[in-house]
């Protein structure tokens, strides 16, 4: 299927790695030219060096940011410029207690997972809303439904980028822009890697074991019981990104497996 996303321009913030990584393949396989994002310049040499070589004729560059500073998203609006596709997928969590979840944990959390998707869409959305075209997604979680114990100040941010993304939505009002969320579920990043293979170091089992553990034991409700990939998010993200997708406004994307127990 042509997802119709050929010469869009779209940025995707946190794209050196994990979905964001693989929704930047999606998109310049189809065409599109993407801007990468990451921390550091050497991250993202090597995010365009590894698609470079996986995709004949990618279109790429990228611009380095901390969102953690809000200095250094200061520095990479200037430099962005307009661009079709704005993709808000930089995200941190700790895994920690409430009661060990200090102000200054919130207030991070807060100022990378929600802010950098504000100040992004402030800077892009009036030109979409000019040329009277684009595509603005909120990589959300399902954490936002389901809040685990250990991820409260994770799971209230990510609740807050669907309200952020649903109002934003409403201001498209009758244009060819749309804002949409999307929230992922248990996804085989690399730091899902990380995390089987030091548990299973830890505990002498392999990677496999305790990847059925975790659906056994912790994300009981999944219906897929398993991982899902980031290329799976990311072919459900592309969609989005197409002009194919141009009566799904407003709305917020279940991709993790059935996890979320409910029909809505």
């Amino acid at each position: 299927m042509d997802l119709q996303l050929k010469n869009k321009r779209a940025f995707v913030s946190g794209s050196t790695g994990g979905i964001g990584l693989a929704i930047a393949k999606v998109l310049v396989a189809e065409g599109a030219e993407v801007i990468l994002n990451g921390r550091t310049q050497a991250r993202i040499d090597q995010a365009i060096a590894r698609l470079s070589s996986e995709v004949s004729g990618a279109k790429l560059r990228g611009i380095p940011a901390d969102f953690a500073d809000p200095a250094s998203v200061e520095s990479l609006l200037d430099k962005l410029g307009s661009v079709d596709i704005l993709i808000n997928n930089v995200g941190i969590f700790t895994s920690q207690s409430f009661a060990d979840t200090s102000d200054a944990d919130w207030y991070q959390m807060f100022e990378v997972n929600v802010m950098s998707g504000v100040r992004l869409s402030r800077a892009v959305l009036p030109g979409m809303l000019k040329r009277n075209w684009g595509r603005i997604l909120f990589v959300s979680s399902e954490c936002a439904m389901l809040v685990p114990e250990d991820l409260i100040a994770y799971s209230t941010t990510k609740a807050a980028m669907l309200a952020v993304s649903r109002g934003l939505a409403q201001t498209t009002k009758g244009s060819a822009v749309t804002v949409n969320a999307v929230l992922p579920g248990s996804t085989l990043s690399e730091g899902a890697e990380r995390f089987l293979q030091t548990v299973a170091e830890n505990e002498q089992i392999s990677e496999k074991e305790v990847a059925e553990n975790f659906f056994k034991n912790v994300r009981t409700s999944s219906l897929i019981q398993r991982f899902t990939s980031t290329e799976e998010i990311a072919n459900t993200l592309a969609y989005l990104c197409s002009p194919l997708a141009s009566a799904t406004n407003g709305a917020a994307i279940k991709l993790e497996g059935g996890s979320v127990p409910g029909i809505l």
